[in-house]
């Protein structure tokens, strides 16, 4: 299944409510360390459980209903697309996990889990949620299970389960951007008709990366400010197909585009290092962080060499 169809589920899990894999958690075993800290943390505690089993459920069911009940069934199986869309849509598997693990450990520490089952229950929610869409797909006609969707979702989850254990935080961060492109308007069907649909559709608009807190290895004197970050980015350009560029939409010829990596550097703002003492701004602050701020940038590929950007996005 084409990855921007995960990516809006994403977005809307994100804005909908406060998640966990683990709706069925019991209380009483991992409250008691933190119960007389705040009265309400046991109501919280059952309301992210009841909000997430809720939204795993209906979320899975709406999936099976948009994207899998009008196409044929088969025997479970596996496809080879590792090479698709210059492996923008895997690093969109491993970005989209980290952070719905990351959402699911901040719903559970809000909520007065202790940290190392926090880091643990909530950090899967991102494998277990995308392992399910991959086993739909496994049992499609249509699509097929992908080994190497699998890997990219156990490598985000791992990047955020390891950092927390780590250090008990996230210096290294993914992030996201988009910006409109020329492509989409050869392969509307493909590569989106509008706006929205091309956020999520056409990967030639899309840029993943991975920011750097550089406060955070600076010794706890320095006054460098921690949500001030170096961004490293990748995207591609010139995609018209998966594997390669067609020659003609419907019936009429395309342009023969070249398609080629992109590499940036760049400067970030981590919202989730924002200090507040507000808690609702801070839950929404994470739920946002996985937005890239626009920033100059430096980009490298093998056609322009290297290639400034006043703003990029």
């Amino acid at each position: 299944m084409k990855f921007g169809s995960k990516i809006l589920i994403l977005v809307i899990f994100s804005f909908t409510g406060i998640y966990s894999i683990y709706g069925n958690i019991d209380q009483g075993s991992v409250i008691n360390d933190s119960i007389d800290r705040h009265p309400n943390y046991k109501g919280r505690l059952i309301g992210v459980s009841l909000t997430a089993g809720t939204l795993y459920a209906g979320s899975m069911i709406g999936l099976y209903q948009l994207w899998y009940a009008d196409y044929p069934q088969s025997s479970f199986h596996f496809i080879n697309d590792c090479g698709q869309w210059l492996s923008m849509d895997k690093i969109g598997h491993t970005v989209t996990s980290y952070w719905i693990g990351r959402i699911g450990y901040e719903s559970l520490r809000w909520s007065g889990v202790e940290r190392k089952k926090a880091i643990w229950y909530g950090g899967t929610w991102g494998l277990a949620f995308l392992t399910t869409v991959e086993v739909f797909d496994g049992f499609s006609a249509e699509w097929g299970a992908s080994g190497c969707d699998l890997a990219a979702n156990a490598l985000g989850t791992g990047i955020f389960i390891g950092q927390q254990l780590l250090w008990d935080d996230q210096p290294f961060t993914f992030k996201f951007s988009f910006h409109q492109t020329e492509y989409a308007n050869y392969r509307p069907d493909l590569l989106g008709e509008n706006f929205i649909q091309q956020i999520l559709k056409d990967y030639n608009g899309q840029t993943y990366w991975l920011s750097a807190s550089i406060g955070s290895f600076l010794p706890a004197t320095c006054k460098f400010p921690k949500w001030l970050d170096i961004s490293f980015g990748y995207s591609a350009e010139g995609m018209l197909g998966a594997k390669s560029n067609p020659a003609e939409y419907n019936g009429e010829p395309l342009p023969d585009f070249e398609r080629y990596s992109q590499y940036f550097l760049s400067l970030d703002v981590d919202l989730t290092k924002i200090k507040t003492r507000n808690e609702t701004v801070r839950l929404l602050l994470n739920m946002i962080g996985f937005i890239k701020i626009p920033f100059p940038a430096l980009e490298f590929n093998r056609v322009d060499k290297v290639r400034g950007h006043w703003l990029y996005y």
